[in-house]
């Protein structure tokens, strides 16, 4: 499954909302150097749909606030 984020980095406090059924926006307290931002966003949205984190993966958008991410669901 892929999913749309658009993300604000650096920003005061974490704030994640869903605007569709797959494109979110997220707020990260991190800021974007270093991945740092990036790492938060997978763990953020790993924790929202309760996938494994490694299961959480950016396809495009790495030094982009518009991101695509793959999502692997775990198999049953």
């Amino acid at each position: 499954m892929y999913i749309k984020v658009k993300v604000t980095a650096g920003a005061k406090k974490e704030i994640i909302k869903q605007k569709n059924k797959d494109t979110y926006i997220l707020s990260v307290r991190e800021p974007a150097e270093r991945n740092l931002a990036n790492k938060k966003v997978c763990e953020i949205m790993a924790s929202e749909l309760k996938v494994p984190i490694k299961n959480v993966r950016i396809i495009s958008g790495h030094q982009s606030p518009s991101k695509i991410l793959s999502i692997n669901s775990p198999k049953n």
